[in-house]
């Protein structure tokens, strides 16, 4: 079976940045597995795997605007830290935050006095991602997967 829109895919992977330094992998883990067309992994890696066959390997180099986008600079903003849910911030720190279109996990970059400036920005936005990937599986969804509109485990999954 080949990977095609709305078909369950399973990969190993690895993905780099530019420096060759490893950002992720399945090594030593489980593999990914998502259903292919649903937006559950990048753009680019997505089309890379498209009509491929289990047992098939790629290397791909995705583009920002392929993988997590470009970075967004109206996404790097001085607020005050009481907004923070940890009191204790740490420059470093990632924490959940509300925002007009829902909860989101800033970075704080810096802080001043009362005020900390904070990065939405996804960790990965702007870089070229280097995936090395071998297609494992590739099956047919449930139809509750299809409903949900991602992969279930072993035994189903519970919302």
């Amino acid at each position: 079976m080949q990977v095609a829109a709305q078909k369950v895919v399973t990969i190993e992977y690895t993905l780099k940045d530019d420096a060759g330094e490893v950002l992720d992998s399945s090594d030593g883990g489980e593999p990914l597995s998502y259903i292919h067309g649903a937006g559950n992994i990048v753009p680019g890696l997505e089309k890379a795997l498209d009509g491929k066959n289990v047992g098939d390997a790629i290397t791909t180099k995705v583009a920002p605007e392929e993988g997590y986008g470009a970075r967004d600079e109206e996404l790097i903003q001085k607020i005050p830290s009481r907004k923070l849910p940890d009191k204790k911030a740490k420059v470093g720190g990632r924490y959940r935050v509300q925002t007009s279109e829902g909860p989101t996990v800033v970075l704080v970059t810096a802080i001043a006095g009362d005020y900390v400036t904070i990065d939405a920005n996804h960790p990965l936005a702007g870089m070229t991602l280097h995936f090395e990937v071998k297609v494992v599986g590739v099956r047919e969804p449930t139809s509750e997967e299809l409903q949900h509109g991602h992969v279930h485990g072993a035994g189903g999954h519970h919302h």
